[in-house]
């Protein structure tokens, strides 16, 4: 059985940051391309970031390129996602996916249950 468990979200005040970690079980991390998304209040899912599965290549939101940064650790099965200079947007439940920028979606169902990020001042 997938499971994707996300941590590491918290309140914190603008120009903070926040070091998000998902661990994965279930199947074989090494194999896949990883992402993160995230959903603020009344809003769809937004792709974050995503990252290859031997971490060679990274890929980055506009919105969020040159602020976060996304890595993992295979011998750990764990994906991370480094948050700096937050701001009041960035507010929303993280989620990490297996799959990449153009396949994420494919996995929507094994999604876990996210990790609350709150920027407020």
């Amino acid at each position: 059985e997938v499971q994707l468990v996300e941590s590491g979200g918290g309140l914190v005040q603008p120009g903070g940051s926040l070091r998000l970690s998902c661990a994965a079980s279930g199947f074989t991390f090494s194999r896949y391309d990883m992402s993160w998304v995230r959903q603020a209040p009344g809003k769809g899912v937004e792709w974050v970031s995503s990252i290859s599965n031997g971490a060679s290549y990274t890929y980055y939101a506009n919105s969020v390129k040159g602020r976060f940064t996304i890595s993992r650790d295979n011998a750990k099965n764990t994906l991370y996602l480094q948050l700096n200079s937050l701001k009041t947007e960035d507010t929303a439940v993280y989620y990490c996916s297996m799959g990449g920028r153009n396949s994420y979606n494919d996995f929507n169902s094994l999604r876990g249950q996210g990790t609350q990020v709150t920027v407020s001042p």
